[in-house]
């Protein structure tokens, strides 16, 4: 029987996430499956792998043939490099320890690497909802300062009209007790 490790798909219609699966390579892409090693979510930065490492060692060890992007998945991972690995302790270039730490070496590096890509990621996030808030600020700023003058603009109409009132109440209460509106009088003196 010849097995494959190959994705299957999940999720919905712009959603879409993969198991890690190892089936017959004639069953149908979610058909029957031998075991699920893994799941894989491209829709993240940097992409999720949730991989079990000793299953898909095992996998590969034994000929399961990887598709083309599980390949770079297992690679990325470190399976591909572990497999390289334990062929030269067999051929005895080096021995366990040896290849143990080097393979220590490398996962420390891809961490440190993905962990770059990550704070980078969230400092974006960061600066970008600073940036908003900035802008919010700005504008609720504004929009105060609008509410303010049309405020003032309306309280000053209000004391015009009031006076304007208050002077033609006075002029009215002048004319009908007999005498000369005192705004009169002064037109007549200039």
């Amino acid at each position: 029987m010849a097995t494959k490790i190959r994705l299957a798909r999940h999720g919905h219609k712009d959603y879409a996430y993969y198991h890690i699966v190892v089936a017959d390579s004639r069953s149908p892409r979610n058909g029957r499956i031998i075991e699920r090693i893994g799941s894989y979510n491209p829709n993240t930065n940097p992409a999720k792998v949730d991989l079990n490492f000793e299953r898909a060692l095992y996998w590969v060890n034994v000929g399961a043939e990887p598709t083309d992007t599980v390949r770079f998945i297992l690679s990325g991972e470190g399976v591909m490099l572990m497999k390289h690995l334990q062929g030269g302790v067999k051929k005895g270039a080096f021995d366990e320890a040896a290849a143990q730490q080097k393979f220590d070496a490398w996962k420390a590096e891809k961490d440190a690497k993905n962990g770059k890509i990550s704070k980078e990621e969230a400092d974006k996030k960061i600066a970008a909802a600073k940036k908003a808030l900035a802008a919010e600020q700005e504008s609720n700023k504004a929009k105060a300062e609008a509410i303010a003058a049309k405020r003032k603009a309306e309280a000053d109409a209000l004391a015009a009209a009031a006076q304007e009132a208050a002077q033609e109440a006075a002029a009215a209460e002048a004319e009908a007790n007999g005498e000369e509106a005192p705004a009169e009088e002064a037109q007549a003196e200039a």
